[in-house]
């Protein structure tokens, strides 16, 4: 997920690390050759893509042969990242939800085919044969027809005040894009459904649901999902975003962990030895629980990396690993490389990204934890690590990867966003037909007010989607206050054929991260400025 699926980062390609901070390190591998070889990739990557701290691990036949920890928790502060270390592992998130409810179907508590309305008779979709038609599987393979990333504003940017129940009330406001089950869509929004789906299934809170039946059973002992107070002994990575040419730490941690609204789809922490556990459980068919007993049955196992949802094959994926097919599971992206079945998925939140992968017919798999905004640095990761056990009909080294990175971002043809520098305060006389309170049925109010000569957006339950409104040429744009919020959006207002203003919002940016879901507003103006 950014955020689950937040802002996707546009990485500057500098030069190698200087900085001591970035020294502090710690490798172990079975194999003295595969170690230095895998340490030069690490290494190599880090350097170019400046990353403040990362964690890597790799298992095969059943052990962790080789982990990797290097750089710091946060930049200016020392402390280094190590096996423990919680990362934001975001929409890796997905597949531990997943997970809960295939244990819950192994115990008789709820069906994959199940209406979902049977555990949630509030939940309601746009259509009334959608909502009678959606099932538990439905929730987690993106297919609902929405757009990608629909309500993704009721999740973040976060602190904000949007409860389970507004998610669960907001999705029949949401208006579909394409037929229900006919094409894939990413969603974050299905994926807070299925958590509630399991906590009336468990009879528990999701956040404890998910320690019934993941954490504990597994040994995963340091993960954290929900409200929780950090210890002396923990250790927080904390996020960083790019601001010029270099990191900055974002949306640090307090005192206390609140518990979030998107745990479900996004919200889980754990540390490199936890997450090592985590793909052992897969890789390994008989693996058992901490009560002796098989931690999930075979059918189940077969049900959650069965093919769902065809995905598309990007280009990018046929040029480099030969694909042939791309799907969607429960919780699981599948696909192909270099004819080897592959497992994975990625998880993405402003400042930290992570990836989580296996080659289950190899027996071997492998874990990047980064608390940075990486996207480019994972996409190398990825590529290399992969091919060390689906390997192309030529050796290929790290480094082409991200040159082509590099290349297809220099492209002038890969930019889309227009050119807003041109941009001057918006004055209160220009904007005076539309100022006022705007309403939208799922996302709640915004004002469209007057400061002093200057007019400025404010979203009533989202408190980081703040700005003061700019013109550019003809068009109005809000400048966010926050610089966690770095997707911009145009504002069109309207009369409707009754007479009432209306007021829409899209990216000023087409290309930008698709959580900010401007274009699913429909504001109706509702008052005056207050």
């Amino acid at each position: 997920m950014r955020r689950l699926r937040l802002p996707r980062a546009v990485l500057l390609f500098i030069g190698l690390l200087a900085a001591p901070a970035f020294a502090a390190s710690t490798s172990a591998a079975g194999d003295g050759a595969t170690a230095a070889e895998l340490d030069r990739i690490v290494d190599g990557i880090r350097a170019r893509y400046r990353l403040p701290g990362v964690a890597v691990a790799v298992v095969e036949d059943g052990r962790a042969s080789y982990r990797r920890t290097a750089g710091v928790l946060a930049l200016g502060e020392g402390a280094a990242v190590g096996p423990g270390s919680l990362f934001k592992i975001a929409s890796n998130t997905k597949a531990m939800t997943a997970a809960a409810l295939a244990r819950l179907v192994d115990a008789g508590k709820l069906r994959w085919d199940d209406p979902v309305a049977r555990y949630l008779p509030q939940f309601r979709m746009s259509e009334d044969w959608v909502t009678r038609e959606f099932q538990v599987r439905d929730l987690l393979i993106h297919n609902s027809g929405l757009r990608a990333g629909a309500g993704d504003l009721m999740l973040w940017p976060e602190p904000n005040a949007y409860t389970r129940a507004d998610i669960l009330h907001g999705l029949r406001y949401l208006r579909p894009q394409h037929s229900f089950r006919l094409r894939y869509a990413y969603d974050n929004l299905l994926y807070i459904v299925a958590g509630e789906v399991a906590a009336v299934a468990a009879g528990a809170p999701y956040e404890v649901a998910l320690q019934r039946e993941v954490f504990e059973p597994l040994g995963m002992r340091g993960c954290r999902v929900g409200a929780w107070t950090p210890g002396a002994g923990d250790e927080l990575a904390q996020p960083h975003a790019r601001r010029g040419d270099r990191y900055v730490v974002v949306r640090r941690d307090g005192a206390a962990i609140p518990a979030s609204t998107m745990d479900p789809a996004g919200g889980v922490r754990c540390g490199l030895d936890d997450m090592v556990r985590w793909l052992q459980a897969w890789l390994d068919p008989e693996r058992r629980g901490a009560d002796g007993k098989p931690w999930l049955s075979a059918e189940q196992r077969r049900a959650v990396w069965a093919a769902q949802m065809p995905m598309p094959v990007s280009a990018r994926q046929r040029d480099w690993s030969r694909s042939r097919f791309s799907a969607y599971g429960y919780g699981w992206r599948l696909g192909d490389v270099h004819g080897e079945f592959k497992v994975s998925h990625t998880g993405t939140l402003m400042g930290m990204y992570s990836l989580v992968a296996m080659l289950p017919d190899r027996r071997a798999g492998y874990v990047v934890l980064i608390n940075g905004d990486a996207g480019d640095a994972r996409s190398v990761f990825d590529q290399v690590l992969s091919e060390r056990y689906a390997p192309p009909p030529q050796p290929r080294d790290w480094t082409r990867y991200a040159a082509e990175i590099a290349r297809e971002e220099a492209a002038p043809a890969s930019r889309r966003a227009p050119d807003t520098s041109a941009r001057t305060a918006a004055r209160r006389a220009a904007l005076a037909p539309w100022l006022g309170r705007y309403r939208d049925p799922w996302f709640g109010e915004a004002s469209v007010c007057a400061q002093g000569d200057t007019v400025r957006f404010v979203a009533g339950k989202s408190p980081l989607l703040s700005g003061k409104i700019q013109q550019v040429g003809g068009r109005w744009l809000v400048d966010w206050d926050a610089d966690e919020v770095d997707v911009e959006a145009w504002l069109d207002f309207a009369r409707a054929p009754d007479g009432g203003i209306t007021l829409g919002m899209s990216k000023v940016d087409p290309d930008a991260d698709f959580s900010y879901d401007y274009e699913d507003l429909a504001f109706a103006r509702i008052g005056d400025c207050g």
